[in-house]
């Protein structure tokens, strides 16, 4: 049984899975108080200002409430397949969402509609992008912005660039579109691209990419492999940009482990102490913040939290399965 209560004072959080979205709050431990979208695919959550989005295999829906209502907010969304969901740091009404096939839907109306943008899938067909386990036309699977500036990994495509807060976007200059997964010669992205993040300016961008984890200082011009690995997520300390948490890997899904860098990604060190790893068949998926929290997905669908400036992991709701996505709600 999940207890409805007074939820403002408490830490908050939102869970997507394979089988609906878990809200869930910290008081001495992480519970489960709210359930919804029972049977649904759940592959990306994003929340801001009491607003809840959910992305699914077949399209989104959004929650006024914090969960416990929902109705479908599809409109404008011709790839109905949402692979990522994200709202702009600064602009909460601002929302962007990632499909596959490769596609980039903008909402300036905190979710409720949306705009495809054209040049993103003239991009996708004009190069061929690809995924190596779908028929489809690539993904669009991670966003960042601060101000007018953002980027997206493309799957297998890229990286994208906005200056105009999404309205329109282009390849980023150090990256050239072509899904070869022999990869590009030096300074070009690997096209593989799984995540992005954004250090303390708009011009340091990082990736975290099927052939490496590479780190950009010029806006995504030109590209440095600082760990040649396989990697999907990485977290940047944004009270200290050259503090890095990766999960690299050394293939799909094998030797899975978490590293950190205190020098900007140049040396790294292990940080899992408390975990038995590596993992020989699974890796880290995604990170979030949530607070002085910090999450980690796995690609089994277990879900691990630490506070970010300790690195003591522990596992968390073992009872909730096949997670894919957490996002931090207000509280």
């Amino acid at each position: 049984m999940y207890v409805e209560k007074n939820l403002d004072n408490h830490r908050m959080i939102c869970i997507a899975t394979s089988n609906g979205v878990f809200i869930c709050e910290h008081e001495r431990e992480w519970r489960v108080v709210r359930r919804a979208l029972d049977r649904q695919h759940v592959t990306s959550v994003s929340g801001r200002e009491g607003v809840i989005l959910a992305g699914t295999a077949d399209g989104l829906f959004r929650s006024t409430d914090r969960g416990r209502t929902w109705h479908g907010a599809s409109a404008g969304l011709n790839e109905r397949h949402v692979r990522w969901l994200s709202h702009h740091p600064e602009m909460p009404d601002l929302v962007f969402a990632g499909t596959e096939p490769a596609g980039i839907y903008v909402s300036w109306d905190g979710g409720t509609s949306w705009h495809g943008r054209g040049e993103v899938a003239r991009l996708r067909d004009e190069h061929h992008w690809s995924l190596p386990y779908s028929p489809a036309a690539g993904c669009i699977r991670g966003f960042a912005f601060i101000g007018e500036r953002g980027y997206a990994a493309a799957e297998v495509g890229g990286v994208l660039r906005t200056d105009d807060r999404g309205v329109k976007w282009r390849l980023a200059d150090g990256s050239d579109g072509n899904p070869n997964l022999d990869g590009p010669p030096a300074p070009f992205v690997y096209p593989d691209v799984h995540s992005v993040e954004l250090g303390d300016s708009p011009e340091l961008v990082f990736a975290a990419t099927g052939g490496g984890f590479y780190r950009s200082a010029d806006g995504g011009a030109t590209w440095k492999c600082l760990y040649e690995c396989y990697c999907r997520a990485v977290w940047v300390d944004l009270s200290e940009a050259q503090h890095l948490i990766l999960g690299p890997a050394d293939y799909v899904d094998s030797n899975g482990r978490i590293e950190e860098s205190r020098d900007g990604g140049e040396t790294w060190r292990a940080a899992s102490a408390e975990l038995k790893v590596p993992w020989r068949r699974h890796m880290v998926e995604r990170f979030a913040q949530a607070g002085s929290d910090l999450f980690a997905v796995l690609s089994n669908g277990e879900l691990y939290v630490t506070p970010h400036d300790s690195l003591q992991w522990r596992r968390i709701l073992p009872d909730i399965k096949d997670v894919h996505a957490v996002a931090a709600l207000a509280g």
